[in-house]
């Protein structure tokens, strides 16, 4: 059976553990958690678990995956993705990168392949590393930063007190996404989950 690799950005350490830019490793959290496995130190740079994404008909466990957190810094996420992918030999077709997205409203969630990266420093470090565009993306939307805060800083600031109750729907409904995006593929995920 094919394994797919599900990347969830972050930076590391508990000081930027609740900020906007973390949700995509939020995600994987939650894929995590509902495993039952572990996240540990993996060679790569990263934190990583074998697991099996979500449950096909008739109860048979579904695809092995292997879900991970870099642990380096978002800008120099691509290192330890490309080192997962060569080490558990996933093809860029079965990659999938979960991130924020300052350009869809905020608990909103928008699958796709390929494109721009949209001054996102870890996409830009992932296709840098990988050489390639050409990868699934799970985008959660985080909005526009207000007033004239500077996007930068929005992203690196936590989720606010309105916001904070939100993330108990958004982060089960993103790890949905990703099952959905491997059990029945981009066009029909992209028709359950955009229309939510």
């Amino acid at each position: 059976m094919d394994t797919w690799l599900v990347i969830g950005l972050g930076n590391p350490g508990t000081t930027y553990a609740g900020n906007r830019h973390n949700v995509g490793a939020m995600v994987v959290d939650e894929l995590v958690r509902r495993s039952g496995a572990n996240l540990r130190a993996h060679k790569s740079r990263a934190r990583a678990a074998e697991i099996r994404l979500g449950t096909l008909p008739g109860g048979v466990p579904g695809p092995k995956a292997v879900v991970a957190v870099p642990s380096t810094y978002m800008n120099e996420s691509g290192g330890p993705v490309a080192g997962l992918m060569q080490f558990f030999k996933v093809p860029a077709e079965r990659l999938i990168v979960v991130h924020d997205e300052l350009d869809i409203d905020f608990a909103q969630l928008r699958l796709k392949r390929g494109g721009g990266e949209g001054g996102h420093n870890g996409l830009r470090s992932i296709t840098r590393s990988t050489g390639t565009k050409d990868y699934l993306r799970v985008r959660v939307g985080i909005g526009r930063p207000p007033g004239r805060m500077d996007p930068a800083a929005y992203v690196l600031k936590d989720f606010s007190s309105s916001e904070r109750p939100e993330l108990d729907f958004l982060l089960p409904d993103a790890a949905d996404a990703v099952e959905q995006l491997v059990h029945v593929g981009l066009t029909a995920a992209q028709n359950v989950i955009h229309a939510r």
